[in-house]
């Protein structure tokens, strides 16, 4: 299946939101610290609910040890800075999406470090400026997905 990182996640309600989601669709979430609030916080228990028992969640102590872990593996950056849309790409099964935190998206020397081939956005009205980070991983992971058939779902 595939994974989903986010990068110094700041909004406890949203990544409840995104381990619900994870636990729903399969993806494996990584979650690369520092965290803007404490994994405890009643607010990311309350939005994941019951299904933190169900999801595959790692955390990683910053940014090279998520690199380590995932090595070997195609980055996708998920930003609104993207050169393509996201569903111009091909997914394979082990990619990784990649997410900026709520505040800041991705620095600029982790955008760097990815393909411009490899930095996705999902298409928006001319004068937005972005989506809820949640709503944005529902987006892109369930398009990963449906190009797989959604194989394992029912």
């Amino acid at each position: 299946m595939f994974h989903i990182a986010l990068y110094e996640p700041r909004i406890a309600p949203n990544t409840g939101n995104i381990i619900r989601l994870a636990a729903n669709n399969g993806c494996a979430l990584h979650l690369i610290e520092p965290l803007g609030f404490d994994f405890e916080e009643k607010k990311l228990r309350r939005a994941g609910l019951d299904y933190h028992d169900l999801a595959n969640v790692t955390r990683h102590a910053d940014y090279d040890a998520f690199l380590q872990a995932v090595k070997g593996r195609r980055i996708l950056a998920c930003t609104t800075k993207g050169s393509r849309p996201h569903d111009q790409l091909d997914y394979q099964p082990g990619d990784v999406l990649l997410f900026g935190s709520e505040t800041h998206g991705l620095p600029d020397d982790v955008m760097q470090s990815i393909a411009p081939e490899q930095r996705l956005r999902i298409p928006m009205m001319e004068n937005s400026r972005s989506l809820n980070l949640s709503n944005a991983v529902a987006i892109i992971s369930y398009e990963a997905w449906r190009q797989q058939g959604f194989s394992g779902g029912i």
